[in-house]
């Protein structure tokens, strides 16, 4: 040959030196072969693919096992591979020894092998030398190590799925089964787990089987005994009913084993055979073993799953989202468990919309993170909710959930409670409630127990704020918790957090400031989910293992966080009006100036009769608080927007928590025509509970008059009242209303008759001869005086 003929081709050189190329991939569990290295297996010589099952039974099971420890040695040597091989045939006899030589490599993400390397037959090995006896004489050796194999990589699974594909790749020493399933009992039924070795739908017949048919595995989950099929000839005597199932599959014997847990059969295991198996008592052996193993598995999988199921679901129910997303304000929240091996801990955030229009939030840590923290954390936040909602001050929701969960933690301690040997100490739990006016910014902020707030400023200054506290809820049940004013300036972040996010790491709380403020002072991304994800990372992620804290110990704990970041918005052109009014009860004559405001501040409203209509209801309000109840009325009135699409809310709180009913009053009855007014009139109402009482609100919208039905939308308040009036009753009332606006000194106050069944709502009693006679009430004194004003 020519020194300049080029280079014969690799894969003519390798044939001519009868060397085979192998390539094995661990991740996708195929090993494909040249046709050399086929050849040398004893299979035709053309390239072909088999699964790592297939693969291993062409081998000695004794050598095979070696593989393994092998090229986990040459990955951390970073070494070739070369091991010595007996390759088999079906009937258990050594056809040839091959040396097999690979370079490894290893995913690190997935841990998985990938080899390329080559076989080649060695002149020491006699094709055909030796029979089945000295294999069995080394089956037995194989037989421990593949147990102990089997044995620890099921128990290492921790889902269903993990199991069958564990039990679909075990090899078993001398025998490997080509189809597994693993049937499920439930009630009177059979259920297909999961198979191997059969096309997608081939379990159709056998899935929702009733356990009385004949077939093997229904056999064994009724009697609990083996059933073993060694020729199809048996399977057919045996099982002739279901026979003709099995037979399309074209396997030759079959083995179902019961799968016990306590004593209490779960399933059956089949393992089926394209080839003749005796199954020898060391067969048998092996097979029950896998059984037994497999069955402790599926137990400690299905356990897991349903604990993560259970545990994933209580912590959806008690860590709510955050609420209605509000346009002043940008919002983002953190909840990771990170101590106990608990999903859900003691620690949690909210975000709650208030009667008053504004925000709640709310970050606390219950002592402890088991699931009695869980649950007492469920119930603290479920109260605080139910305290804010009421229209509670910040101080009075604390001063409250104390007094809450001292009540049920106490009493629990001192043998009142089913917890008593499980849970003798109490609790306690830190906070800090946040309510928000997300239109100006202020901040006021109550505090027990709990860590500062962070602010970060618009030029990413990071300061702490220092803010009044008391003591953590649940220890004094008369604690007071002052509250702190604060102002947040369009565009600065305020970070509420648990101590999970400062102390987790080995810090104390200095050195975790520290480490927290140089993380949001360096942020320079606009959107708050960012800097959330950000501390979370530079906290739990890999970042943290190179900043660890001075103490020794890198104690970990749940992390909690709410980031509130008020937004930069234009200066609005069309400012609002607003105007606010007391009337005492001896005052009643201000009804009239309150009647004479809003008809002032409504005084270039584009429809006249909405105004009407806001004089006519302004005057119900303000009667019925007059009339019912024995406190002042704060009257409140505010028109925003641009003009032409204006909105008018107008608001009446007193003392009283009776809360009013819409009702359907008859011709002759002397009240409850209240609230029909303003069920027609306004374009939304509804009721406000507050701390001190209630407040009774509607609204008007200046271009939704064409478009109005009646009824009203609860805007944020726990009670509202919406529903269409019947025609004629519309008509009425509007006529009532266009003839009490003729006559504005008639209508400034009229003799309300208080309904013992109107729960304190708007009520009215016609005026007229008709009217029964009684002394001199407080509102003829107030019509009288509203007559003279005017």
């Amino acid at each position: 040959m020519s020194t300049h003929d080029p280079l014969q081709p690799v894969g003519d050189v390798l044939v001519t030196l009868a060397t085979g190329l192998w390539h094995w991939d661990t991740e996708a569990g195929a090993v494909r072969l040249d046709a050399e290295a086929a050849r040398l297996m004893g299979l035709p010589a053309r390239p072909v693919t088999l699964t790592e099952a297939g693969a291993r039974a062409r081998f000695h099971p004794v050598d095979w096992n070696e593989i393994e420890g092998v090229v986990r040695l040459a990955v951390a040597e970073n070494t070739l591979t070369e091991v010595r091989l007996r390759v088999m045939d079906e009937e258990g006899r050594v056809l040839r020894s091959v040396r097999s030589r690979s370079k490894p490599r290893k995913d690190p993400e997935t841990g998985h092998y990938l080899l390329i390397g080559t076989l080649q037959e060695i002149s020491d090995a006699v094709p055909g030398g030796t029979d089945r006896a000295p294999v069995i004489g080394d089956w037995r050796r194989a037989r421990e190590a593949f147990l102990l194999d089997a044995g620890r990589a099921l128990a290492e699974a921790r889902s269903t799925e993990e199991v069958l594909r564990v039990a679909a790749n075990l090899s078993m020493p001398g025998f490997t089964p080509d189809g597994l399933a693993v049937f499920g009992a439930e009630a009177d039924r059979l259920t297909i787990i999961g198979h191997h070795g059969h096309s997608e739908g081939d379990e159709n017949p056998f899935t929702a089987m009733p356990v009385d048919t004949d077939y093997p595995a229904a056999d064994v989950v009724r009697t609990g005994r083996a059933v073993y099929l060694a020729s199809p000839a048996e399977y057919r005597r045996r099982y002739p009913v279901t026979w003709p199932l099995a037979e399309p599959f074209g396997r030759e014997s079959w083995a179902f084993l019961p799968l016990i847990v306590a004593g209490r059969t779960i399933g059956a295991w089949m393992a089926a055979f394209s080839y003749r198996v005796s199954f020898t008592p060391d067969e048998r052996s092996v097979l029950t073993t896998v059984a037994r193993m497999l069955a402790g598995a599926l137990t400690r999988a299905n356990t897991a799953e349903t604990e993560r199921e259970l545990t994933e679901g209580l912590q959806r129910a008690m860590l709510p989202r955050l609420g209605p997303q509000v346009p002043e304000l940008q919002v983002a929240a953190r909840y990771v468990p990170t101590g106990g091996g608990l999903q859900v801990g003691g620690d949690w955030f909210d975000m709650i919309a208030l009667p008053t229009g504004r925000i709640a939030l709310v970050v606390g840590d219950v002592q402890g993170h088991d699931v009695r923290a869980a649950g007492l954390m469920g119930q603290l936040r479920i109260a605080l909710r139910a305290y804010a909602s009421e229209g509670h001050r910040p101080d009075a929701v604390l001063a409250r959930a104390s007094r809450f969960l001292y009540g049920i933690t106490n009493s629990v301690a001192h043998g009142r409670g089913p917890q008593q040997e499980s849970d003798p100490e109490p609790r306690f739990a830190t906070c800090l409630y946040v309510e928000a006016e997300p239109g100006t910014g202020v901040l006021e902020i109550a505090r027990a127990g709990h860590p500062d707030p962070a602010i970060r400023m618009d030029d990413g200054t990071v300061v702490l704020r220092p803010t009044a506290g008391g003591l953590p809820l649940g220890i004094d049940p008369d604690a007071d918790y002052p509250t702190t004013q604060l102002a947040l300036e369009p565009g600065e972040t305020m970070l509420l957090c648990t101590d999970g996010l400062i102390e987790t790491g080995g810090h104390d709380l200095d050195s975790g400031w520290a480490r927290i403020r140089t993380i949001m002072e360096e942020h320079s991304g606009e959107r708050l989910e960012g800097l959330a994800e950000a501390l979370v990372q530079a906290v739990h992620g890999p970042p943290s293992h190179y900043t660890t804290g001075p103490l020794a110990d890198r104690r970990e704990d749940d992390i909690a966080m709410l980031l509130v970041r008020r937004n930069k918005r234009p200066q609005q052109l069309t400012p609002d009006r607003r105007f606010a009014l007391t009337l005492a009860q001896a005052e009643p004559e201000r009804v009239a100036a309150a009647r004479q405001q809003v008809r002032e501040v409504l005084h270039d409203w584009s429809d006249p009769e909405q105004v009407d209509s806001a004089v006519l209801l302004v005057s119900e309000m303000l009667t019925n608080v007059l009339v019912h109840t024995d406190g002042d009325a704060l009257l409140v009135v505010v028109v925003s927007g641009e003009r032409g699409r204006r909105r008018l809310r107008v608001s009446a709180g007193d003392g009283s928590d009776d809360l009013p009913h819409l009702r359907r009053p008859g011709e002759l009855a002397s009240s409850g025509r209240g609230l029909v007014l303003m069920d027609v009139l306004a374009d939304a109402w509804g009721v406000d509970p507050q701390g001190d009482g209630k407040s009774i609100w509607f609204e008007l919208n200046e271009a939704g008059r064409a478009g109005h039905h009646g009824g009203a939308e609860a805007d944020g308040g726990p009670v509202a009242f919406r529903g269409p009036v019947r025609d004629s009753v519309q008509d009425s009332v509007q006529d009532a209303a266009r003839d009490a606006v003729r006559d504005p000194v008639q209508d400034a106050v009229r003799d309300p008759v208080q309904d013992p069944s109107d729960g304190g709502g708007l009520a009215e009693a016609p005026e007229g001869p008709s009217a029964p006679s009684a002394p001199p009430s407080p509102a003829s004194r107030a019509r009288d005086a509203a007559t003279a004003s005017e």
